[in-house]
């Protein structure tokens, strides 16, 4: 299996973490909608680190269970330590492609809940990831996924064209290793055609100011993955510095903002 796009160094995982405090509100939201409980089994599709699975844990309490499934064996390996520290020894992931997600967590089905946040986007074909998890859950359960679409409309305020070339680079990057930034667009066809049936929809756009919590989420992205970008020839050196020097220059204007990619919830129901 390619590495994950994003890299699984600790940097990352610390910045995944970030990542779901900031949005954690809307994943719980989500799981709420879902009618996630104690006694719930649920399954985290591409779980990381952990940090979502740690919050279902901590819900569906001794009497379920979370089981995980990531390509990251680091991942994994923090995953299970880390509830094993918790105390939530109902929680545990397992390393697998979620390509073959039937496969690997076919031996633990059938769940209630099927979870897949900012996983699809990365993936060759999220249509056959949605069509096994069909097959992994009880009649009745529910599929909560958040995702992206229209990425490319994050855009600082006022514009800046070096930051909007460097958004391009993210996207076309995602696209050339078989994802889809836009993936959320052709989620609800994919859905039916698996046998899903959607009961909920909405879309989270979220903008940011410079000092405030959520601006540190795509500053920590921009440290992460724009040297990639740069290394892996999507970016000159010349472009990764004006791409930096807009973002220091966004940060630094009090009346500046991001209006940053929408994130689009969908829930589905298996009849």
């Amino acid at each position: 299996m390619p590495e994950y796009v994003l890299g699984t160094d600790e940097q990352e995982r610390i910045r995944l973490g970030l990542q779901h405090r900031l949005w954690a509100a809307h994943a719980h939201q989500a799981w709420e909608r879902a009618g996630l409980r104690p006694g719930w089994r649920a399954l985290d599709v591409g779980c990381g680190p952990g940090w979502a699975s740690m919050d279902m844990a901590q819900i569906v309490g001794p009497t379920g269970a979370v089981f995980g499934v990531d390509e990251s064996e680091q991942y994994v390996g923090w995953f299970n330590q880390g509830m094993r520290a918790s105390g939530l020894p109902w929680a545990s992931a397992v390393q697998g492609d979620v390509h073959q997600i039937a496969q690997t967590a076919g031996g633990h089905a059938p769940f209630d809940m099927g979870y897949v946040r900012w996983v699809l986007c990365f993936i060759r074909d999220p249509g056959s990831v949605v069509a096994q998890v069909a097959g992994l859950l009880r009649p009745g359960g529910r599929l909560v996924i958040q995702d992206y679409f229209n990425y490319e409309s994050m855009t600082l305020a006022p514009r800046r064209a070096a930051f909007s070339r460097g958004i391009q680079a993210v996207a076309k990057s995602w696209r050339d290793r078989g994802g889809n930034p836009d993936v959320m667009g052709e989620m609800p066809a994919l859905l039916g055609k698996a046998g899903w049936r959607v009961i909920h929809r909405e879309v989270i756009q979220r903008v940011a100011h410079p000092h405030e919590q959520m601006w540190t989420w795509p500053t920590m992205f921009w440290k992460t993955f724009i040297p990639r970008l740069e290394s892996s020839g999507y970016l000159t050196p010349r472009e990764r510095q004006a791409f930096e020097q807009a973002w220091t220059e966004a940060a630094d204007d009090p009346d500046s903002f991001i209006h940053l990619p929408p994130v689009y919830e969908l829930i589905a129901e298996k009849p």
